[in-house]
């Protein structure tokens, strides 16, 4: 059981979320915020697995909440879903350390298998907005270093391939007959490389410098 917290200002769009993610059985809604300080003194009682998180908010927005969730509690995954593709929102989003992206008019069952999805480590951001985000890499300090300098190995490259495509460390080791833990290693490993903290901008420096090809 997935247990989910919304957080969205408009109470509209928190029962609309509400209905479509209560008639999946493996998802639990456990908490409504209206904003990002609501969703952080839910977190101790409700203990969710994934927060479903807005981004303009009143009080405390989602950029700082998402900040706030994964330095305090880096085992909860942030998923953003917003109506909002600015791209100032979109890389500040991901550089908070959300594990991915929608907007709001993804359709139920994408939305549902993005969030089953996020809680086993795959990476899910809308295909209007993947563009903004390198975008936004290649005006951050990221954009500075070569990439020849990052000097993956082989099996790293492998992985960061995988990784890029959004399969999980699960998926990764099955098909590269691996174990999870070694996987998990690796990835570790590519992330001090790449000087990322998570997987979804691990894939945007990939794609950002050809490290990997997802033709």
């Amino acid at each position: 059981m997935i247990r989910v917290i919304i957080c969205d200002d408009q109470l509209i769009v928190c029962e609309g979320l509400e209905h479509i993610l209560g008639s999946t059985p493996e998802i639990e809604v456990v908490g409504i915020a209206h904003n990002g300080q609501d969703a952080l003194n839910l977190i101790p009682e409700t203990q969710p697995d994934l927060i479903l998180m807005d981004l303009k908010m009143p009080i405390m927005n989602g950029i700082i909440a998402t900040r706030k969730i994964r330095e305090k509690q880096p085992g909860i995954f942030v998923l953003v879903l917003t109506t909002y593709d600015d791209d100032e929102w979109v890389f500040d989003a991901v550089r908070a350390g959300a594990s991915g992206y929608l907007l709001k008019d993804t359709p139920p069952t994408e939305l549902i298998k993005a969030i089953q999805g996020t809680v086993n480590g795959q990476t899910f951001v809308d295909p209007n907005v993947a563009g903004k985000i390198l975008s936004g890499y290649a005006s951050s300090g990221v954009s500075q270093v070569q990439p020849s300098h990052y000097n993956l190995s082989e099996r790293e490259t492998d992985i960061l391939q995988l990784l890029a495509q959004g399969l999980s460390n699960a998926d990764i080791a099955q098909q590269l007959y691996l174990t999870e833990g070694t996987v998990r290693n690796y990835t570790s490993e590519i992330f001090k490389k790449l000087g990322v903290n998570d997987r979804t901008q691990a894939a945007v420096v990939a794609l950002r410098y050809g490290l990997v090809d997802l033709e």
